[in-house]
């Protein structure tokens, strides 16, 4: 299994952030990249997002009063933390401060979206249609 490393351009998005959400950020890009080695992350819709075999598949962002970490099929985790976004599978949580941060809750979603996914990747060539892949 290839070891990603946090790409230069997540670096420099999370340097960007007012220090409390440089926090936040810094956590998240760290823990994920340490509990889904072999996803690939960039910089995509101006964004930090991390894929699997080309599907998006946890990303976040800064949004006016916090930072959203999003799970692209996040709603089929069946989790309490976090809620429903947007009309497909995606779930959210949304933080205001560093130790809002659940490194335990964080790690189980993560290995979930290892799991549990719906194809994204697909999904304009299937006019919006979503299928389940794992």
């Amino acid at each position: 299994m290839k070891k990603a490393a946090i790409q230069p351009d997540i670096r420099d998005y999370n340097d960007r952030q007012a220090t409390q959400d440089k926090d936040i950020c810094d956590l998240l890009s760290t823990e994920i990249t340490k509990h889904l080695p072999e996803a690939e992350n960039k910089i995509w819709h101006a964004h930090p997002v991390w894929f699997i075999e080309g599907n998006p598949i946890v990303g976040y962002s800064k949004l006016k009063d916090s930072v959203r970490l999003l799970f692209w099929s996040g709603q089929s985790f069946e989790e309490e933390g976090l809620h429903k976004e947007g009309s497909f599978k995606a779930a959210e949580a949304r933080y205001t401060s560093v130790t809002q941060v659940n490194t335990g809750d964080l790690q189980r979603w993560l290995e979930k979206s290892r799991d549990i996914q719906w194809d994204y990747k697909n999904i304009v060539k299937r006019k919006g249609v979503l299928e389940r892949l794992k």
